[in-house]
């Protein structure tokens, strides 16, 4: 189970924060998301902030456990947010979220159990 934990976590971290880096650096695919969804584009370095805090605090939850649940816990309710600004707009290209859902919902899964 250790090993699961650790693998699981580590991903996470790796994809939320290549996401973060995307969102940080100014790249072109956040700000044609965040046109998409009708959102303004002085929340993308916010939400990028987010992402990298997640990551962080994912990481941070190998020495202190109970930081890596509220990591984990608040990516899931980011993206659930990403899925409700996704749907608010009609968009059904989901497989990114999909992706970076279960992935989330996988980190808090393996850091409550080994919590």
């Amino acid at each position: 189970m250790h090993a699961t934990y650790v693998t699981v976590t580590i991903v996470a971290a790796l994809f939320t924060g290549l996401a973060a880096g995307t969102y940080l650096t100014g790249h072109d695919y956040p700000k044609a998301q965040a046109d998409m969804k009708r959102l303004p584009r002085s929340w993308v370095p916010r939400l990028g902030l987010c992402l990298a805090a997640g990551a962080l605090g994912l990481l941070a939850g190998f020495a202190v456990p109970l930081a890596g649940v509220l990591a984990a816990a608040g990516l899931v309710l980011y993206f659930v947010g990403a899925l409700i600004a996704h749907l608010r707009v009609g968009s059904r290209q989901l497989i990114g979220w999909a992706v970076f859902f279960t992935t989330a919902v996988a980190a808090l899964v393996v850091n409550i159990a080994h919590l």
